[in-house]
């Protein structure tokens, strides 16, 4: 069942896998004898929902006997109704996702009865985005005619697990993946058909979870810890890879953190050229951020992840069962992540942030979302994907001043989104994200790191240009985050020694 906001193509996604495919507002039109258009104008809006409902429950029953190929499309008002969002509850469901912007220039100049005015647009986006993700068991970009097609065979892997488990479709220029999340899920999904796969985990994750999987042609473990995210633990995996008979149709399934994930990515794009990977993050961070996206790295003695490459997955599997094993200073390392995230997408994950809602499904589901948009817009870092080092700029000059030894990654986030919002100029906004960090049990300041030594390794960040300046992530509000800023020498000292008094 496909649903999503007008101008998100539904109806063309539809006919694309299925040419004989229903869809509700044909059938209104075909009943009340008149376009919808002609239906608002001549019954009013409450006359064509009360019809809309009717049609819709119907038409429900006839792609679940299999008319229009299983498949039926629904007017972007329809699940205004509780009997129409009860029903689909029974169905898969596929929300076709775009920005509001998007959709904008698509129905701006039809003649959408709810398509006149652009606030009004605005406000309808916001109210209905919820119930489509709430019904929604698949998420799937609507900006490419092809994009359904592509997730279709995944989508039919999903119905068979039944309800629970949900599907966002990852798309970027150089790969389109699935990325599964749910609970009690790892083990379940199965791995991408046709290869042999080999497991890098880490002394912790291998104990706990380590016999998960299976078969498998070989299990690696590394030390946990930012200080083994280095060139030789990339070698001694590439060497016990090789002596385990891994080729390049097999590939490496990255069962772990993000130390795990990223070292296992980097050691997948250069094996033999490079070989799947399919990431199963088992902590906050990685769930919400490190996992998507492909960016793989190691760190350098002097910079963090200045060694690196561009891999995307070719699954993600996110497993929210994982963070009932997390230390308590793990699940707070991640709500970092959480908080920076909610903070550029704004909208309804701030205001479920801001509110003090507990990690969950949701909630994961969302940062993802929110990260994988980004990275479709910019994959390679030209430019909007910089909105995600929100706050990463001094936090990794902070984790690389204090040897990858004193802060776990979400912690030195924490300390540098401090930093970010002092720079950004906005003192209630930097209070209110400053009692949400602390409530979650993360540090606001690094007292006692040397502030000249975190400045010293601001002038290694990988995002130096060749002028000598590093540029920052700004918020001016919620939903409201820019990169590219250039500030002077003596506000961001100012900032550091702020945040290591």
């Amino acid at each position: 069942m496909l649903v999503g906001f007008m101008g998100s193509g539904k109806s063309t996604a539809a006919r694309s896998i299925a040419p004989d495919a229903l869809d509700t507002d044909v059938l209104i039109e075909a009943q009340l004898g008149a376009s919808v258009e002609a239906i608002f104008r001549r019954d009013g809006e409450a006359s064509f929902r009360e019809a809309e409902e009717r049609i819709t429950l119907a038409g429900l029953d006839q792609a679940a006997s299999g008319a229009g190929g299983g498949l039926i499309s629904l007017g972007g008002g329809a699940l205004g109704s509780q009997r129409v969002r009860e029903a689909l509850k029974h169905h898969t469901v596929v929300f076709l996702d775009a920005d509001a912007d998007t959709l904008w220039k698509r129905v701006s100049r039809s003649k959408r009865p709810l398509a006149a005015d652009r606030d009004a647009f605005d406000a309808l986006f916001i109210e209905r985005e919820e119930a489509y993700l709430a019904a929604a068991d698949a998420v799937v970009p609507a900006l490419r005619r092809d994009t359904l097609g592509s997730a279709l065979p995944d989508i039919h892997r999903l119905a068979a697990l039944g309800k629970g488990p949900k599907l966002l479709w990852a798309e970027s220029d150089s790969g389109n993946y699935p990325v599964w999340i749910g609970s009690g899920i790892a083990g379940r999904v199965p791995l991408p058909v046709g290869r042999r796969w080999a497991v890098i985990s880490d002394g912790n994750v291998a104990g706990l979870h380590g016999d998960l999987l299976d078969p498998v042609m070989a299990r690696l473990v590394i030390e946990p810890g930012e200080q083994h995210k280095t060139l030789t633990t990339c070698e001694r995996l590439w060497s016990e890879l090789a002596d385990a008979g891994v080729t390049r149709d097999d590939g490496i399934v990255a069962l772990g953190g993000g130390v795990v994930g990223d070292v296992a990515g980097f050691v997948a794009s250069s094996f033999q050229r490079g070989i799947p990977i399919v990431q199963i993050p088992t902590t906050l961070v990685a769930q919400v951020d490190s996992a998507y996206g492909g960016k793989t790295g190691v760190d350098l003695p002097s910079a963090k992840n200045y060694v690196g490459s561009y891999h995307q997955p070719a699954a993600v599997i996110a497993d929210v069962d994982f963070l009932e094993t997390l230390p308590a200073v793990e699940v707070a390392a991640g709500m970092a992540e959480v908080v920076k995230t909610g903070l550029i997408a704004g909208g309804l994950l701030w205001e479920r942030i801001a509110a003090g809602n507990a990690v969950d499904d949701a909630m994961v589901l969302a940062c993802a979302r929110t990260k994988l948009a980004v990275v479709r817009e910019d994959e390679r870092d030209g430019g909007r994907r910089q909105v995600l080092n929100f706050g990463h700029t001094i936090g990794h000059a902070i984790e690389t001043a204090t040897d990858y030894r004193q802060f776990r990654h979400g912690e030195a986030v924490s300390i540098g989104l401090m930093a970010a919002l002092r720079l950004s100029g906005h003192a209630d906004l930097h209070v209110q994200t400053g009692q949400l960090l602390a409530a979650a049990g993360l540090p606001l300041s690094a007292p006692g790191v040397d502030a000249e030594l975190v400045i010293n390794a601001l002038q290694s960040d990988k995002k130096r240009k060749g002028d000598g300046t590093v540029p920052f992530v700004l918020c001016e509000a919620p939903g409201m985050v820019s990169h590219g800023h250039v500030i002077p020498a003596s506000a961001v000292r100012a900032a550091v020694e702020e945040v290591c008094s």
